[in-house]
This record gives structure tokens, C-alpha cells and sequence, in this order.
């Protein structure tokens, strides 16, 4: 494609610990042979040497962790000279949270993929029990790519976008004593965003008609199994599975709520990036050259391989690849060809994290009572959203022609025909029917 043909393929000489000129011969762990070290040649001006080789990445078992395990699999932060970047699973958003505030000296980790209103919540002391962790946003590492699922109790109802048929069935249930309830992975998370728009754009309150819960993603369809839950909002590839394992169907991919929604972020401690620019710099760039080779659909099958290791997912390969190409089998009878909604990595400014965006979430987590409704979200964004990073990487790896216009996507249009102003947050929750405001 030709923004991969953009990207200039200059050699750097890494140095570590020393400013002379010439060629290394580094070594870095090889990840098809654990254990072992294979041999990176490397040239980088000594002048841009990270401080630090070394950073330890979070990630969750979703199909948009993929630049970060691909940029370590294909050698990408190695050639700008990070050496020894380690990507962690991470068993639950929960679990990455802790490793946050712990950072790698405490025995966690320095940043993660990660949910995008995470870095927020977290600097502002929101889910870590008033502890504040300040954090950024060097990236925007995926749009689109979840989905929401329901059980095969609602087989009969086919329900698609519109989630209105569901207001019925959920009042006669919970009439009759059952306990309902919408699964998301991580409170004022993007799941948990979705979902309740989703079930709110169709006259059900999240709050007052079903229990939210959170489920970690790869548990999600284990619990849908047993009966545990009756609509959850996931990554995939677990919405896939779902339907492989025939146990829901999919009601709606996400990207058919807001086309091209944001999605997962790179997210690193600010106290990591403040000290270690020119490491952060190099990893970003490792990671934004990760998100073109995931973009080409020539990778696609390599791809969708490498994540279902035992090392990345341990999922079958079935499950993952054909959301990873546009062939969306909903489990219910529907089965299209949607390529302009599957998860997308780099193109259409995937990668580029607009300031815009992170507006939205921070009005929606205002919505559901997450902050306060007098919250400055426009200095909260100018604190964390660090597209500053993100420009200067992306002119270093020679993709200056990606970088938008604007810090803003513009005005944005849900399915339901809500609008979405980022320069007027407060007419687009004026205007919203279910809140906590």
C-alpha cells in the first residue's frame, strides 16, 4: 500500500551508553525461540540513542493489542533501538491498572494497551482509590473491531442496532425475578461505553433495567456459556468465538453504532515518558510501524497466526481471522462482507489519537456518573492527549503526510442520529434522553 511505501527505511545505530559513531551489534530476546538471543544490527544517530533499551508493556488477549505484539514479534522496537521491550499479558483491565501504579520499578509495568478513558481515570485518581497516576496517550492504537453479543435466550428476537425489542423481553424477564445483566470489561471503559449507549439509544437505562457487571474479556464467553449474563460488549476475537461456539450471536459490531469509533490506546506513565522522551519516541515509532505492517492485507493470515500462540491469545486461528479481514458472521443469519467496519490500524488516521475523541469518552464517563459533572475535560485532555508525541514519531519514520489537519475530527453522528460537537460537549448530554445528570 502506499503509505507503507512512505516509510522511509533508514537504518539506526543504537548505542547504549556510549555517543560513538558506527556500527552495533546488539542482541535481543528472540520471541520464536524464548530463552534465546538473536543478533539486531542496528544504526541510530547517537544523538537520538533512547536513554533506555528496556520498557514493559501491558497487554489484554484482544485482536487491537496487535501493534504492540507484532512491533516486538517483527523486530520494529528493537530497530529504533529499544532492545528490551517486554509485551505482558495481563489477565483483566483491573489487573493492568495495578501494574500501572505499580510502574516496572514496583514490578509492573511502564504502559499497556489499554482501554482509552484508562490513562484519564487513572491520572485522576478516579478507579486507583484516590491515588493519582498521571498518564499519557502517545498513540490511538485501533477504530473500531467490538462487538455486542447477546445470549441464545434472545435467539428469537434477532436483534440488531436497534436494541429497542430488547426493552420488552427485559421487563417481562425481570418481572418474573430474573436478575439481568450487561457484561463490559472495565467501568467507563469503551466497553462499558458502548453497551450502554447502545441499550440507552433504545429506552433501556443500564443503570435501572439491568445490572452492569465486569467480566474480563477472554471470560466473557465461558460466562455466556453457564448463563451468567445476557448481553456483553467485547473485543474480538471473542465476540467471533461466540458465535463459533455457538453459545450468542452478535447483534451488532460497534463500528455500526459510530463508524469508526476510537478505540484502544497506548498508554504509558507520564513519569516514565518525562524521563526516558527519546526511548518513548523510539517506542512509539516501533509501535506506529507495527500498526502499518497489521494494515497491510497481505499480513492479515500472518497476523491473526502470530496472535493465536499460545504466547499471545492461545485461541484458535478461526476465531480471530475473519473479523481480521471484513467477514462478519453474526450467528444469527446475517453474514456480510464489512470491510469499512472491521478494526482498522493505520488508515483513515487510525493511529492518530484526536483530542476530539477523547472528549466524547470523558463527556460519556460525565453521563454515567464516572466524573464529576463540573469536570474541566478540555484540561484533563490537554494533559494526558499527547498527539505532540505522536507528530514527531510519525515525521521521524518519514509518515508526515498522516498527520491530520486538526487536533479534531469534527462533529460526529451515532446511528441514532445523536450528535456529537467537541466544541459544545454540554448540548450533546442536553440532548441525551438516560443519564445520571
Amino acid at each position: 500500500m502506499a503509505n507503507m511505501t512512505r516509510l522511509n527505511r533508514r537504518r539506526f545505530l543504537m548505542t547504549t551508553g556510549t555517543a560513538a559513531a558506527g556500527t552495533l551489534l546488539l542482541h535481543a530476546c528472540g520471541q520464536n525461540d524464548p530463552g534465546s538471543t538473536s543478533q539486531v544490527d542496528v544504526e541510530i544517530d547517537p544523538a537520538d540513542a533512547p536513554e533506555t533499551p528496556t520498557a514493559k508493556l501491558g497487554f489484554i488477549a484482544l485482536t487491537d493489542s496487535a501493534p504492540l505484539i507484532i512491533a516486538y514479534e517483527k523486530g520494529f522496537y528493537a530497530k529504533y533501538g529499544m532492545t528490551d521491550v517486554s509485551v505482558e499479558k495481563q489477565a483483566s483491565w483491573g489487573t493492568t491498572r495495578d501494574n500501572l501504579v505499580l510502574g516496572s520499578g514496583g514490578g509492573g509495568i511502564d504502559g499497556a494497551h489499554i482501554l482509552t478513558p484508562m490513562p484519564y481515570l487513572i491520572s485522576e485518581g478516579i478507579v486507583t482509590d484516590g491515588r493519582k497516576v498521571p498518564m499519557y496517550i502517545l498513540a490511538r492504537l485501533n477504530v473500531n473491531g467490538q462487538g455486542i453479543c447477546l445470549s441464545n435466550d434472545y435467539a428469537d428476537l434477532n436483534v440488531g442496532v436497534d436494541s429497542t425489542p430488547l426493552s420488552d423481553a427485559f421487563a417481562q424477564r425481570k418481572a418474573a425475578g430474573a436478575d439481568l445483566r450487561a457484561a463490559m470489561t472495565f467501568p467507563g471503559g469503551t466497553h462499558d461505553l458502548w453497551i450502554r449507549y447502545w441499550l440507552a439509544a433504545g429506552g433501556i437505562d443500564p443503570d435501572q433495567d439491568v445490572s452492569t457487571i465486569v467480566v474480563p474479556p477472554p471470560q466473557m464467553v465461558a460466562n455466556v456459556r453457564v448463563g451468567n449474563m445476557d448481553a456483553f460488549c467485547v473485543g474480538e476475537p471473542w465476540p467471533l468465538q461466540t458465535v463459533n461456539q455457538d453459545v450468542g450471536y452478535n447483534a451488532l459490531t460497534t463500528g455500526e453504532i459510530w463508524r469508526d469509533h476510537p478505540e484502544k490506546a497506548l498508554g504509558m506513565r507520564a513519569d516514565w515518558v518525562d524521563q526516558n522522551p527519546k526511548a518513548a519516541k523510539a517506542l512509539l515509532m516501533g509501535t506506529l510501524e507495527g500498526q502499518m505492517w497489521c494494515s497491510q492485507p497481505e499480513n492479515k493470515e500472518e497476523m491473526c497466526q502470530i496472535l493465536s500462540r499460545r504466547a499471545w491469545f492461545n485461541v484458535p486461528f478461526e476465531d480471530i481471522i475473519d473479523r481480521s479481514v471484513g467477514k462478519f458472521d453474526f450467528g444469527n443469519g446475517r453474514v456480510e462482507e464489512l470491510p469499512d467496519l472491521m478494526q482498522k490500524y493505520w488508515d483513515d488516521y487510525a493511529s492518530y489519537p484526536f483530542k476530539s475523541h477523547d472528549l466524547w469518552f470523558l463527556t460519556e464517563n460525565i453521563r454515567w456518573g464516572y466524573l464529576p459533572a463540573d469536570t474541566d475535560i478540555n484540561a484533563m485532555v490537554e494533559a494526558v492527549n499527547r498527539e505532540d508525541l505522536w507528530r514527531e514519531a510519525a515525521e521521524a519514520i518519514g509518515q508526515a503526510d498522516m498527520i491530520p489537519e486538526s487536533t479534531s475530527r469534527g462533529v460526529e453522528t451515532f446511528f441514532d442520529g445523536t450528535i456529537f460537537d467537541p466544541e459544545d460537549p454540554q448540548g450533546y448530554l442536553d440532548s441525551l434522553d438516560i443519564k445520571r445528570i
